[in-house]
């Protein structure tokens, strides 16, 4: 029996020319980040090839390098502007960073949609940038809990911490910089925005986690939200 390609939900996470005619394409999908060539990308699928748009798309070939077979929609784009198109820029800068080559993480596909979705309806932009990130670091192993110690302990509104990269937080009785207090850990476990401190402590723990896994470089998209 000869077996039928058959597509799957994928979004673009960048696209560049490549050769004459064809895009070289980053895409996410729930079987990971794939990379193909996208030929005649000037015609018809070179206007799918654009961030946020939920598409079908039907991957040919076994190599690390795929074609793309056939790239339709699939639902309705998510129309961003200003800091919310950044923060979408961000989030896909950070997939292709940090997201294993065909490492399937249906998942991370299933929250970059929803979040998506959630900018484009205008929600608060900090709370899902940092619920992305955490949702993110988690899948792909790098988690660590926000209510106990790197001993088990629970942790101590009073008390100071300091995250330990790969091990979690651990309670420290010296002032020094970097630190984080348990109030705002806590409000950081149950995802409570609205307690004092807690999303720019949110902010700061979540670029300390993520800064090992970058490799120093930093991201192009930060950039974005400093420019006038």
């Amino acid at each position: 029996m000869i077996s039928v390609p058959v597509g799957q939900p994928a979004y673009v996470l960048h696209s560049r020319a490549y050769r004459e005619n064809s895009a070289l394409v980053d895409f996410l999908t729930p079987q990971g980040r794939l990379r193909a060539v996208l030929r005649s990308a000037r015609g018809k699928a070179g206007t799918l090839a654009r961030p946020f748009v939920p598409l079908e798309v039907e991957f040919r070939g076994r190599g690390e390098l795929k074609n793309v077979g056939r790239m339709e929609s699939s639902g309705v784009a998510s129309w961003m502007v200003g800091d919310a198109l950044f923060s979408g820029l961000y989030l896909n800068e950070l997939l292709i960073r940090l997201l294993p080559a065909e490492d399937p993480h249906p998942a991370v596909f299933d929250h970059y949609a929803a979040t998506l979705q959630a900018l484009a309806e205008g929600r608060p932009l900090e709370p899902l940038l940092r619920s992305f990130e955490w949702r993110l670091l988690d899948d792909l192993g790098y988690g660590f809990a926000l209510d106990v110690d790197i001993n088990g302990e629970p942790l101590d509104a009073m008390g100071m911490y300091r995250l330990q990269v790969d091990a979690g937080l651990e309670q420290v009785y010296l002032l020094q910089p970097g630190l984080f207090n348990g109030t705002e850990l806590l409000a950081m476990a149950q995802a409570d925005w609205s307690a004092p401190g807690a999303l720019s402590a949110a902010k700061r723990l979540m670029r300390q986690a993520l800064a090992v896994h970058l490799g120093g470089r930093p991201l192009v998209s930060r950039e974005l939200f400093r420019k006038p």
